[in-house]
């Protein structure tokens, strides 16, 4: 019999979807599991949500009601928004006189463009007086025969005044439709980014609604009572009441999971984070034990989503080799994954006989340089993992890890047809992988000033021997990777503390006003589920902007044990 409650993280990715469950009290990795992302299934990912579940319950030995805490992270927000699969938004604009002219400008919205010759769906009315009930109603109206699926009130100095937003969101709720105020997604001035912001949020929301239902139904049937979390882009997670109002906050926190894990695992104080999966490495940075944060560019525009500042490169462990004039011209950012090939170093030393390279186009628009073996085992993709594996860069034991006899023979034809010999070869390789990364590293160091000499790298993500380790012998910087590295994504979402930020501008603002704002934002994680002796937050005030920021971080009850030694 299990007496141990477990903390439950679950990272739905493109591909797979990874579980993991960690000991509540010890916060030990106890059992992990990978299962296909269900896209195509009827009750979407939630289906690979609890298969997840359940077979990590089962590997385990655990009962749905041992699970204190379960949260996921999704990449579905962002893929909405990347393939333009949005709902049509009915944008009310409120207001009368000079503020009017201001408020028609917003129907501009319906330009933006989603994906290349892709605009946003958005249907315009305009409130002249929101105490005007049967205008508000036919307002309504007008955007829902314009097609609208779900409706954004926005009104300039809102957030001073919300009533007129709040009025429209009551007469669109009351047609059943779904809602979103300006001011409830963001409390910053400046009406076009702060309607921006909303209707961004509001295009993915009947979508990510959907599927909250369907993951919650699915997860209360299962018989877990715990609330059901969400990961943010800042690294925190929410609860789904939360999600429900604000999705937008779920775009872009793929990459914040796999940061939050190596913070609460690794203890990583000052640094960067590099999580390398088969296509692509995201970078992070960490200072004095905190992720960096900006606004973030959606749709191309800056917004007022703080998310944390995630730089992607197109290289990770699957990238393909790129050869030209007797020599290494690049790596990726064609992945082996997407060319349909597998990697040479996992085959066996018989598929390997009698290799020769060959270049191939892999996708049809792609240059013809990519490099691949023709054996007698069939056609390989030569990636970063096989020279990784090659130079013996890859620790025993590394989800990555393979013979290295096969790793050398992968190369071997590559560096025949450079004329140099094989770990020569195989340093060219990922020194074409690790430049790229490189450029990024040196580029975020320079941008938070961090010193190089201390600045330590965490690789993380599948792929990460593939280019931490390579890149810290050629920069001469500390490197390592993070224990359990190939789920550190699913262990950062079990870990996640509940995180709530509000943002005022408050001109010349006095203690009384400050402390106004921190208390908003530390009842807000209480409401969400965090215990209240164990909330903290960080007021910051920024005099040129008159910015007060208050960040409330809250555990779940069962993580307050472990902040002691946190």
């Amino acid at each position: 019999m299990n007496t141990h409650r477990i903390r439950v993280g679950i990272d739905v990715g493109g591909t797979f979807t990874d579980a993991v469950a960690v000991d509540a009290t010890t916060l030990r990795l106890l059992g992990q599991v990978k299962v296909p992302t269900s896209h195509h299934h009827e009750d979407g990912v939630a289906h690979g949500i609890v298969e997840a579940l359940d077979r990590l319950l089962e590997q385990t030995g655990h009962a749905p009601k041992d699970v204190a805490f379960l949260a996921h992270g999704t990449t579905q927000a962002t893929n909405a928004l990347l393939e333009g699969d949005v709902a049509t938004v009915g944008l009310i604009g409120v207001g009368s006189g000079p503020s009017a002219g201001f408020t028609r400008r917003l129907a501009a919205f319906r330009k933006l463009e989603l994906t290349p010759g892709k605009r946003l769906p958005l249907a315009y009315a305009h409130v002249a007086d929101p105490d005007d009930a049967p205008a508000v109603r036919a307002a309504v109206d007008a955007v829902v025969q314009g097609g609208a699926q779900v409706v954004v009130a926005s009104q300039p100095f809102s957030v001073d005044r919300p009533e007129g937003e709040d009025t429209v969101v009551a007469a669109a709720k009351e047609r059943g439709l779904p809602t979103t105020a300006a001011h409830e997604i963001t409390s910053l001035y400046g009406l076009h980014k702060r309607t921006r912001t909303a209707v961004v949020n509001a295009a993915i929301l009947p979508r990510m609604l959907a599927t909250a239902d369907l993951v919650d139904a699915s997860i209360t049937k299962a018989g877990v009572t715990a609330p059901l979390m969400v990961m943010r882009c800042d690294g925190g997670v929410m609860s789904l009441d939360e999600m429900r109002r604000r999705p937008l906050l779920t775009v872009l926190s793929g990459p914040a999971a796999g940061v939050a894990g190596a913070l609460m695992q690794e203890r990583v104080s000052e640094g960067l984070f590099l999580e390398t999966g088969g296509t692509s490495t995201d970078i992070s940075v960490v200072r004095r034990g905190k992720v960096a944060v900006r606004h973030a560019t959606i749709l191309g525009k800056t917004s007022y989503l703080s998310a944390l500042d995630v730089r992607t490169v197109g290289v990770g462990g699957g990238s393909m080799v790129r050869i030209g004039g007797g020599k290494v011209t690049g790596v990726g950012p064609r992945s082996a994954h997407i060319a349909g090939l597998p990697y040479a170093c996992y085959a066996t030393l018989d598929d390997l006989r009698d290799a020769k390279v060959s270049t191939i186009r892999p996708m049809d628009d792609d240059p013809a340089d990519y490099a691949v073996i023709d054996a007698a085992g069939g056609r390989f993709a030569i990636t970063m993992t096989c020279a990784a594996n090659a130079l013996g860069r890859v620790p025993e034991g590394d989800f990555a890890h393979c013979d290295p006899a096969v790793a050398q023979a992968a190369i071997a034809p590559l560096a025949a047809a450079l004329g140099t010999d094989v770990a020569t070869a195989a340093a060219q390789l990922l020194d074409a992988g690790t430049d790229q990364v490189k450029t990024v590293v040196d580029a975020m160091i320079r941008d938070y000033r961090l010193d190089k000499d201390t600045a330590v790298l965490v690789g993380g993500g599948g792929g990460a021997a593939s280019v931490t380790p390579h890149l810290a012998a050629v920069t001469g910087q500390e490197g390592r990777i993070a224990r359990h590295n190939e789920v550190i994504s699913p262990i950062g979402v079990a870990l996640a503390l509940i995180r709530e930020q509000v943002e005022r501008i408050i001109p010349g603002a006095g203690q009384e006003q400050i402390l106004a704002v921190r208390a908003e934002a530390e009842a807000a994680v209480v409401a969400q589920g965090a215990a209240a002796d164990g909330v903290e937050v960080e007021v910051t005030v920024d005099p040129q902007t008159s910015t007060v920021r208050a960040v409330a971080t809250g555990a779940t009850e069962l993580r307050t044990q472990d902040r002691a030694h946190r």
